[in-house]
This record gives structure tokens, C-alpha cells and sequence, in this order.
């Protein structure tokens, strides 16, 4: 099952823009036109040590990242600078939560005890206890690797079991229909 493309892109540039939050207090993830808006992260506190090439920033309780109709909820948002470039963003909790309006007008959503987003490989990582869904619809399992730049997704190989639901055209029509 293919993730609705244009949304995991935004998800990473929105993710990408929140790793410079430090320095330009700006970011976002949402709808094409999500990228364009200020992004909003909140947090019980935050420790960032970052110079102009590497570094790290951590946000910690009650994370809340806002940026157009992107939300994003985690206990913990860590992110790492290498070589004046966002190398790596992890987010964690109970379940971190990421919910993103499409520009079909459709809603996906994802949830997992730990994302991790690696923008130099275009790549997604959802570790424990994933799920996602859209008007498509879900995949839930223990691993799933998302490749943003073809679309692919690898889920289980790890031994454990991998549920996909692909809802019928219909559905997904009436779905997006709904969420306008």
C-alpha cells in the first residue's frame, strides 16, 4: 500500500522546518500551502545546544507542534544538526501523533511510539505499534519504513505480523467528501 505521496512529503518538510525552529522559530507541516505558514512548537521545556553546523535540540513534555493544518503531539522531539543540515528527527511517546490535512481535502493520520524522520534519505521510520490511516486506508504493524521521494512502503520482515486495509473506491470517495 502506496501513502498518499504529497502528504509524506509535506510531513518531511514540515519535520524539516521544525529541526530549525531554534534558529528561525519558524516551520510547518500540512497541506502545500501548510509550508508557507508559521510553525508553532510547544513544550513543559526545551534544551537546545546548536552552533551554526551541529547540534541538537530537544523539546520535552507535552510537545505540540502546529503548522497549518499539520499537528504533531509527542512527549519528546529531538533534533539533530550535522554539517549545517537537519540529520535526523526523532519524535517519541506514549504515542507520538502526527494528523495532516491533504490537499484532496482528505485527512491521514499516523501514530507510533517512535518517528523518525532522515531528510538527506527522504526517509520515514514508524517503530512500535504503528498505524496509519487515510481515506485509502491503514496499515498498522511493529515497523514501517516510508521512502518520501517514490512513495514506498516496507512493512514487518521482523517477525511480526503486518495488517493492511485497503478500503474500496467508494469509501474513499466518501470519505474525502466528508472531510471538505
Amino acid at each position: 500500500m502506496n501513502l498518499p505521496r504529497a502528504a509524506s512529503s509535506r510531513t518531511g518538510r514540515a519535520i524539516l522546518l521544525l529541526a530549525l525552529v531554534p534558529a528561525l522559530a519558524t516551520g510547518a507541516l500540512a497541506r502545500t500551502s501548510d509550508r508557507n505558514q508559521p510553525m508553532t512548537v510547544d513544550a513543559d521545556t526545551s534544551d537546545c545546544n546548536l552552533t551554526d553546523a551541529a547540534g541538537t535540540c530537544t523539546f520535552i513534555g507535552n510537545v505540540v507542534i502546529v503548522q497549518g493544518t499539520l499537528e504533531i503531539n509527542a512527549d519528546r522531539a529531538e533534533v539533530q544538526r550535522r554539517d549545517g543540515n537537519i540529520g535526523q528527527i526523532v519524535l517519541t511517546g506514549r504515542q507520538a501523533r502526527m494528523r495532516q490535512q491533504m490537499d484532496d481535502g482528505s485527512t491521514m493520520s499516523a501514530r507510533a511510539d517512535r518517528i523518525v524522520y532522515e531528510p538527506d534519505k527522504e526517509q520515514l521510520t514508524l517503530t512500535g505499534n504503528y498505524h496509519v490511516e487515510s481515506p485509502r486506508g491503514s496499515n498498522s504493524g511493529q515497523k514501517m519504513v516510508y521512502n518520501m521521494a517514490s512513495g514506498q512502503m516496507q512493512s514487518g520482515g521482523d517477525g511480526s505480523r503486518v495488517r493492511t486495509v485497503i478500503q474500496p473506491r467508494a469509501q474513499q470517495d466518501r470519505a474525502t467528501d466528508g472531510d471538505e
